[in-house]
């Protein structure tokens, strides 16, 4: 056998050294290697066309797109669905044949390969993730410095902000000078963090006015530029779901199943997925609750019925689910969304 006979090649990836099998159209092992991550390209370049599996994960749609431009066909999978498929020990090889398995299977689900630009975008979001993150930590322990010195503000962002601002105004009353330049100091970071924050959001604002898809998810109460471009960054089009329904199970706004014997059994959501993309949903149906409450539509005889018999934060997540299914519906059908009585969601 040669690498000529190789119809799957499976790939583990590393950050310096990669594991590769490949199978034969019969199934049989007839390659394996290990090699560096940028030689790759140059050996599937030397390959015919066969099909290169990977699992979805850091570095995996960069090395995808490359293999793809050879005419190959690169299929990402969730690392989730790839470990059945591993025998016995663990290790690299045994974890680049469970890859090139996985990939024959006909009820594999696969992951969308990402284009540059939505890696961009998705990186772009990190990168802000990281920002709220450090501010959050900054502001708990400003708090904590003023809670120690007898001081306390009013719960919210804004309103420590303001409190703040007015009391470094004036001399502070009961705190030592080295602890007024402290905090002077970590104010002076919160605004610093504010600003970075500020221009990434102008950024998701420029993208969201310019682009077709994310002026359809923005037509959806609820949904502002911050979560369309999250939501465009990670799934594109959402041509990898089917429905609706299933993007919200792949965002974790499902219950999860204990059935057994034909006695099925919901318990809580299964928060499964992109979490960061769940937060913003679930925060995109708060906001939009009482708006939506109020009016004369399906959409809102739906929420009001849900209100009379269920918790407030359990409508919530149910409304979060909803707007994942018309987002999902604008996406797809390339049609902006329209409040109105009759209106088909997905």
């Amino acid at each position: 056998m040669s690498e000529k006979d190789i119809a799957v090649l499976g790939i583990d990836l590393g950050k310096n050294i990669c594991s590769l099998a490949g199978f034969d159209r019969a199934g049989n092992i007839v390659f394996k290697k290990r090699m560096r991550p940028s030689t790759i390209p140059k050996f599937t370049a030397k390959l015919s066309q066969c099909v290169v599996a990977m699992e979805a994960c850091c570095g995996a749609h960069f090395l995808g797109r490359r293999i793809a431009t050879q005419d190959h066909d690169v299929r990402l999978m969730s690392p989730e669905y790839v470990r059945p498929y591993v025998k016995a020990q663990k290790n690299d090889e045994r974890d680049a044949e469970a890859i090139a398995e996985a990939a024959t299977r006909p009820t594999m689900r696969f992951v969308e390969l990402k284009s540059e630009a939505q890696l961009d975008m998705q990186t772009l979001h990190r990168a802000r993730s990281r920002l709220v993150g450090m501010r959050t930590m900054l502001i708990n322990q400003l708090r904590a410095v003023l809670i120690e010195r007898g001081l306390t503000f009013p719960q919210g962002r804004r309103k420590l902000e303001l409190a703040l601002d007015e009391l470094l105004a004036d001399e502070v009353p009961g705190i030592s000078e080295r602890m007024v330049l402290l905090v002077k100091d970590m104010r002076e970071e919160w605004r610093e963090l504010d600003q970075r924050i500020a221009k990434l959001d102008r950024k998701f604002l420029g993208f969201a006015r310019s682009d077709e898809a994310a002026k359809r998810l923005t037509s959806v109460p609820g949904i502002r530029p911050l979560t369309a471009t999250a939501l465009i960054a990670a799934v594109g089009n959402a041509s990898s779901f089917q429905r609706g329904r299933d993007l919200g199970a792949w965002l974790g706004l499902v219950p999860r199943q204990r059935t057994t014997g034909g006695k099925p059994r919901l318990l809580g959501i299964s928060r499964r997925g992109n979490t960061y993309l769940r937060t913003l949903f679930i925060h995109c149906a708060r906001a939009a609750l009482p708006w939506l409450a109020k009016h004369e539509t399906r959409l809102g005889l739906w929420l009001r019925t849900l209100l009379v018999r269920s918790h407030r934060n359990v409508v919530v997540v149910a409304l979060a689910n909803k707007l994942v299914r018309i987002a999902w519906a604008t996406l797809h059908h390339k049609t902006p969304f329209r409040n109105e009585p009759g209106i088909l969601v997905a």
